[in-house]
């Protein structure tokens, strides 16, 4: 039987596909660990109720796709997963802790605690759940922005004393970056707010975003700088 010919571009071809493959081999594993970690975007969630979710807003309007356009204008590369669900009492937000912050979780913005106040609940019970979800993220070693609420003046002197006292103890507590009112410029201002004056419209989500954005900055350099120490452990 006759032997096919060889032709020689086809082992050229070979030679050069089994060089590139060496190449490939011998120096991609000398790349430091910590250049492939820096160079990956950082994994923030923001975790709260219809305030993050982004009530009766399109999925651009919400403050999780707005924060992300505002930090890539910035030159910031940060993924920012929306785990806002409307409704959330503090309580619900703890029983979903696993699915709404993944292992790879580098940073979170906690804003829990608005459907308390509309419920009226103990703010001890309040406080004891975001406690728990700190710890857990503390866990996992996870930097975190603690969003505070404020309560109204119709619960009485006592509850907004307690109320608003639980967001600073825990920040201080836990060494927590602290925006102390996720609605700071938009609350009871109508021209930013969807016609039933508790939720911000796409433009009052802009005026948050505009307000929180140094403090998130702020959270981003912590994820840095425990990334820049992991690379010189």
């Amino acid at each position: 039987m006759k032997r096919a010919p060889t032709w020689p571009i086809a082992g050229t071809l070979a030679q050069v596909v089994g060089v590139a493959l060496l190449v490939k081999l011998v120096f991609v594993p000398l790349l430091p660990a910590g250049a492939v970690e820096a160079s990956r975007p950082i994994r923030l969630v923001a975790y709260g109720d219809s305030l993050t979710a982004g009530y009766m807003l399109k999925p651009s309007q919400s403050f999780p796709a707005q924060l992300a356009a505002a930090l890539e204008a910035n030159g910031h590369a940060v993924e920012v997963a929306n785990a806002g669900v409307s409704g959330d009492t503090t309580a619900a937000g703890l029983e979903r802790f696993e699915w709404a912050v993944p292992d790879d979780t580098e940073a979170v913005i906690l804003e829990l605690g608005g459907n308390d106040l509309l419920r009226g609940i103990d703010p001890r019970r309040t406080r004891a759940n975001l406690e728990k979800i700190v710890q857990r993220l503390r866990a996992k070693n996870i930097e975190v922005l603690l969003a505070g609420m404020r309560a109204p003046k119709n619960w009485g002197a006592k509850y907004e004393k307690e109320f608003n006292a639980i967001y600073d103890e825990l920040a201080s507590k836990y060494g927590l970056i602290l925006y102390p009112f996720f609605l700071d410029g938009v609350a009871l201002q109508g021209q930013l707010n969807l016609s039933d004056g508790m939720h911000p419209s796409a433009k009052g989500v802009q005026v948050i975003v505009e307000r929180i954005l140094p403090a998130v900055e702020q959270l981003i350099a912590r994820v840095e700088a425990r990334r820049l120490a992991a690379s010189k452990s």
